[in-house]
């Protein structure tokens, strides 16, 4: 089957072939007359346009690259579907990779990027090496990154406000009368795992307060909840925990009932996210509400500015969340959910 072309839709149509270019591009200027006509001439063809040969031509995929360390945490599928719709109102498409949150995988995944000829990259949930920034910068790909914060390498990034969202969920816990608080730490190989543990200890020293354990949880659901059995091992144990995300703290409630106690009042949890899963009956939690789409909006204003501008300077965006009361943690005296 013979494909059919631009110039043979132009001949159809009565127009140039520039003409039929000008339809097919969003944001480019055609007259409505000279669109029905196209679009008309290119149904009864069944043409359908080149995307990679017009990049080819115009050295823009309007591609965006994500690089994501992991989906099972489901605040990353919410944001991705967010990001894609922003990118697409924007006239761009995103492409998708995973990566673990090592440096040679990371480093391939950004070199196959670069092969497909993105226009920019968002990195979620991973770093990147000051190497691999700088050659991204050299080919004059922009990177942004979201949900992590990176210093020194110029790079923009986009994060919730962590140290003071962990500050108001311990404060919370304060308040409601808790003295025994341990936190299962997210990943303290990434920034929001060590900033939410760091507005924890602050908010603790603060209350006057020792905390009762600290633990890495890795941001995994199960080791999460192995934690959990740990920390309820014995007779001493913790009246309340502050968990680095949602995910962990599903597994940590999940634990909790293994073990005969009720979240809430037994023991108080309290998660970071508020994915759509936290406001489920099963689990009512407690959480920061990370700023979802301020982040995006951000994230891709961000990214489209330095595409647009080679002057564009970095910048490093904190967005504040709001705590979200539920029912898996004590609620202070005169303060209702």
């Amino acid at each position: 089957m013979t494909k059919i072309t631009s110039a043979e839709v132009a001949a159809r149509a009565g127009v140039s072939q520039s003409a039929v270019s000008r339809v097919f591009t969003k944001g480019a200027s055609a007259s409505p007359k000279t669109v029905e006509k196209v679009r008309r001439a290119a149904e009864e063809l069944g043409y359908r346009p080149n995307s990679l040969a017009r990049a080819m031509v115009s050295g823009k995929s309007r591609i965006i690259g994500l690089v994501v360390a992991y989906l099972e945490n489901q605040f990353y599928p919410v944001a991705l579907e967010l990001l894609s719709n922003a990118l697409q109102s924007r006239g761009y498409h995103l492409l998708v990779f995973t990566a673990s949150n090592s440096a040679a995988s990371i480093e391939d995944v950004i070199a196959d990027l670069m092969d497909y000829q993105v226009d920019g990259i968002i990195a979620a949930s991973v770093s990147l090496s000051s190497d691999l920034a700088d050659r991204a910068h050299q080919a004059g790909i922009p990177i942004v990154l979201f949900n992590r914060g990176q210093n020194g390498e110029g790079l923009s990034n986009v994060t919730s406000a962590n140290i003071e969202g962990a500050k108001k969920a311990t404060e919370f816990l304060v308040e409601g009368g808790h003295n025994r608080i341990a936190h299962i730490a997210g990943w303290q190989g990434s920034s929001t795992g060590r900033d939410r543990r760091t507005g924890f200890e602050q908010a603790m020293q603060t209350a006057g307060l020792t905390p009762f354990a600290i633990v890495d949880g890795m941001y995994k659901r199960p080791v999460a909840m192995q934690s959990t059995h740990q920390l309820c091992a014995g007779p001493n144990r913790p009246d309340a925990i502050f968990v680095g995300n949602d995910h962990m703290a599903f597994g940590v409630i999940d634990a909790l009932r293994q073990l005969g106690q009720t979240p809430g009042q037994d023991i108080s949890v309290i998660g970071y996210d508020d994915v759509p899963l936290a406001a489920w009956d099963a689990y009512d939690l407690t959480t920061i509400r990370q700023p979802v789409n301020r982040m995006v909006d951000a994230t891709v204003d961000i990214l489209l500015d330095q595409l647009g501008s080679k002057n564009a300077k970095p910048r490093t965006l904190e967005i504040e969340g709001e705590l979200i009361i539920r029912r898996s943690a004590r609620i202070p005296k005169g303060q209702t959910s």
